[in-house]
């Protein structure tokens, strides 16, 4: 019996997008669901910072490497363990860092990581959003222990650090339906334009002293800050910025070690956010779907919007080249999609 293949866009090792072989237009073998997978047809793929730094560091090796972190797709098989899902349902979700990823025709994914996908939303929107939404849900309700509920932080100041990236313009959007008063901060014209529209009350520069800038706007400390470019330069600014029993959150690692005891005798906290860190340990993975379903909601009743900035057509390898040469540039606003069909 002759194996059923899929197209997909892979490579072997971590290389320069200059390079052919950094992408490349592969033919695997077709998975099949057990268990607690659903086996999903992918119908578009996002590219975010951790696909490019993936595809940058991977040692070669023998078997081809699949990334993309970001999918909506129609579930093709069930495994005989799940629950949630049937053939035929419409998904999303960010899926799991060690495993597969979504530039290929049929993915697996454990369906605790999924939710239905937003009705009102087009495929190419949808995908946009699982890993900056869930990244953005966890800062907030998991690691700052915010209240997931319309208007129930009302009053409370949140900054945020780069606000208008694809974590960023779904951070602010959330932080506005729990009611809290947004400092996002941007530098270029296109930037600030972009966290005004996602719902920033108030802007400031991070090229220039931010600490003035916010003393400037009438608040001495802030109660919560998250960083979500260059933790360590931003941290010495956070750290003076910071109300006392506070706290500080970055998804960004250090490149150098963090001073903090800077934060110490204000007794306020700092935490690390990486999305993957539940599927990687098996940690609460359920919490990923159930948020993704909240979410879902939300996008339907038009309290949260895609961040949707641009679309490539037909998942290949050039395709799927010029969504990581955007990401790369380090200039991204929003998030870019690649869709159509594998051809």
């Amino acid at each position: 019996m002759m194996t059923e293949t899929m197209k997909a866009v892979g490579f072997y090792q971590g290389l320069p997008l200059s390079d052919p072989k950094a992408l490349q237009d592969l033919e695997l073998a077709k998975p099949s669901a057990q268990g607690r997978d659903i086996l999903v047809a992918v119908k578009a793929t996002s590219v975010n910072p951790v696909d490019t730094k993936i595809r940058q560091t991977t040692p070669l090796q023998e078997a081809a490497k699949v990334i993309g972190w970001d999918a909506v797709g129609t579930v093709a098989e069930v495994g005989d363990e799940v629950t949630k899902f049937k053939v035929g349902d419409r998904v999303y979700y960010a899926g799991a860092v060690n495993r597969s990823g979504s530039d290929e025709e049929f993915q697996l994914v454990d369906e605790r990581l999924v939710s239905l996908a937003p009705q009102k939303l087009s495929d190419e929107q949808a995908a946009a959003m699982p890993l900056t939404s869930l990244t953005a849900y966890e800062l907030l309700f998991d690691k700052l222990h915010l209240i997931p509920e319309a208007n129930a932080e009302y009053g409370k100041t949140l900054l945020i650090i780069n606000g208008a990236g694809g974590v960023g313009s779904i951070l602010i959007q959330l932080a506005k339906w729990i009611g809290m008063t947004v400092i996002a901060s941007a530098s270029r014209p296109e930037t600030i334009a972009q966290v005004k529209a996602m719902g920033a009350d108030f802007v400031v520069n991070h090229r220039e002293n931010y600490v003035d800038q916010v003393h400037d706007l009438g608040f001495d400390y802030v109660p919560y800050i998250i960083l979500l470019h260059s933790t360590e330069r931003h941290f010495d600014r956070a750290a003076e910025l910071v109300a006392p029993f506070g706290h500080i959150a970055s998804i960004v690692e250090s490149t150098e070690d963090l001073p903090m005891s800077k934060i110490k005798n204000k007794s306020a906290s700092f935490d690390w956010e990486f999305m993957f860190a539940k599927a990687n340990y098996q940690y609460h993975i359920e919490t990923q779907g159930q948020a993704l379903q909240l979410m879902a909601e939300l996008f339907d009743a038009g309290v949260l919007k895609s961040t949707l900035s641009k679309t490539y057509h037909g998942i290949r390898a050039d395709t799927i080249r010029q969504a990581h040469a955007d990401v790369e540039a380090d200039r991204m606003i929003g998030k870019v999609v690649v869709s159509g069909g594998f051809n």
